[in-house]
């Protein structure tokens, strides 16, 4: 592994600032916060850190509408924080990546103001504008993932501008090079300050059809996706117009050329189309993104057959590039609930971490998941997230997943002095750093235990993958690499499951790595609820 890049096979941490760690007491969390905060992250064995959005914003979509690429918004700190959480991450030996919105900017952007002022001023062209029809009616029918039309009025040029998600956050008109440029130079910025790589927003999202055409609609069986639910209209359209253009290959080319002057910079890719998986297989092809991530993983759907093939279709269509694999992160319910209901154990949480640390690629652990944390119940009237406030009550929104991370047994859970943004249940403050860090049974230690143990086999970092034809609720598959095979197996299910392993197979257990595990018994391997089992295959 000495000579691979060091991304391929990565855990990276994110951080979700404003529930990191907050040290002004204002209730959300700050950059000083996470270098406070560095030594935990680093504790648990991980390679990276992703750093969600905490650049200047009016914070409508908590800081994913950026007024301002090159400067730290003053809830978070300031530029020289930013620099401290560098040098403190590398002097730790854990490397730095940071979000990049790339396809929109906020309304307050001074881009936007000077566009929107006439149809003839310097940056007229570099937002998505349009005409209405003869009635006054948007331009076409696309839709915002956010709900309702994906226009809206501007009285200033007489015209619509496009937003694809909330209206403070207009598109850029991509097809114009001098916004190409604009947004490389942004990046540059932050590669030159020593940034190890980005993770790229709705990366698929940078170029809209320049005809305008309209959307063609959705059968209503086939209205359910990734990051919206079938009562949003957004469900109700195949997108093949207002993202996922032809367009966009050329400038990931012209993005991933630009990082290659930064060493081993990389870039991962946030991807949600029509077909996602083909969508990242192509993003990652030679000479594009370094690795893609997209939202199959982080559906409702879970059972061995849904997990296998989903990796079986990204391994089918992905010749050349690198996988990334989430299960949980700032936008989806946390994996411990959403898979495994409001009762999940702590076999369970620990399981989740293992099992997606195993797939072939890279990961994205958030933060939490080290902790078992599941979903928080958020109220109504306690509720932050405008996707959720517009859904309610039959989508509850991003909340649930973004409250504070629990330091300690606290009213504040030790993340704040001051009134936390978002409430922190009790049930977090229990399952806190400081209740489970001297607890060898924690799921904290078992995760600290089983990414160290991870990163001493190099099959499960950056081996090949082939899955084993083993009976639901058993998800088994083998890595290879040239170190040699490991067999990988995930008993899904909270009952004992015993499995007559393949003919020829010759296992021998290997332990260590922190789990609940099955044990192996004249060719039967005998799993105990929610067991994992790995061993060498001679």
């Amino acid at each position: 592994m000495a000579n691979s890049p060091w991304w391929r096979g990565a855990v990276i941490y994110q951080i979700y600032p404003r529930s990191f760690m907050d040290t002004d007491g204002d209730g959300v969390g700050d950059l000083p916060g996470i270098v406070a905060r560095l030594d935990h992250v680093a504790s648990l064995g991980v390679d990276a850190i992703w750093v969600a959005p905490f650049f200047r914003s009016p914070m409508h979509d908590f800081g994913y509408d950026i007024a301002d690429y090159r400067d730290v918004d003053p809830l978070f700190g300031t530029l020289a924080d930013f620099d401290a959480l560098l040098a403190r991450a590398h002097g730790l030996g854990v490397r730095v990546m940071i979000d990049q919105v790339l396809s929109h900017t906020s309304s307050e952007h001074p881009w936007f103001r000077e566009s929107r002022e006439s149809r003839d001023n310097p940056k007229a062209d570099w937002y998505v504008w349009a005409d209405a029809r003869p009635d006054g009616t948007p331009p076409n029918n696309w839709m915002s993932l956010f709900g309702g039309v994906a226009w809206k009025w501007e009285p200033r040029r007489g015209q619509y501008y496009l937003h694809n998600f909330l209206s403070s956050q207009p598109d850029l008109n991509f097809h114009n090079a001098q916004v190409r440029a604009a947004a490389l130079d942004n990046v540059r910025f932050w590669l030159e300050r020593g940034v190890d790589g980005l993770r790229l927003d709705a990366i698929n999202f940078c170029f809209h059809d320049a005809q305008l055409r309209d959307n063609p609609p959705k059968p209503m069986e086939l209205r359910v996706g990734r990051g919206f639910s079938p009562d949003n209209p957004y469900a109700f359209q195949y997108h093949h117009y207002n993202n996922t253009r032809p367009e966009n290959i050329a400038f990931l080319e012209e993005l991933r050329a630009l990082m290659d002057r930064y060493g081993d910079a990389a870039a991962l890719g946030e991807i949600s189309s029509e077909d996602s998986l083909a969508t990242t297989a192509e993003y990652t092809s030679a000479g594009r993104l370094h690795m893609g991530y997209s939202f199959e993983l982080l559906t409702d759907d879970f059972s061995a057959a849904h997990i296998r093939g989903t990796v079986e279709r990204l391994e089918a269509a992905m010749s050349e590039g690198w996988p990334c694999w989430a299960i949980s992160n700032h936008d989806v319910q946390r994996a411990v609930t959403r898979w495994g209901g409001a009762d999940a154990s702590d076999d369970f949480a620990r399981q989740m971490v293992a099992l997606v640390c195993s797939l072939r690629g890279s990961v994205c652990l958030y933060q939490g998941e080290e902790l078992g944390l599941p979903e928080a119940e958020v109220p109504f009237e306690a509720l932050q997230d405008p996707y959720g406030i517009a859904f309610w009550p039959s989508f509850k929104g991003r909340d649930g997943s973004r409250t504070p991370l629990p330091w300690n047994g606290d009213a504040g859970a030790g993340f704040t002095t001051g009134e936390p943004w978002l409430p922190i249940p009790a049930a977090h403050r229990a399952r806190s750093v400081a209740t489970q860090q001297d607890d060898p049974s924690s799921v904290l230690n078992a995760v600290r235990r089983f990414l160290r143990w991870r990163s001493a086999h190099p099959a499960l970092v950056e081996g090949g993958i082939r899955f084993l034809d083993a009976p639901e609720p058993l998800l088994a598959f083998e890595r290879t690499h040239r170190s040699g095979t490991l067999l990988s197996a995930f008993n899904l299910s909270p009952g004992a499951v015993d499995w007559r392993l393949p003919a020829g197979a010759s296992p021998r257990a290997l332990d260590g790595h922190g789990m609940l595990a099955g044990r192996i018994e004249d060719g039967l391997l005998r799993m105990p609820g929610h067991a994992v089992a790995f061993a060498s295959l001679e």
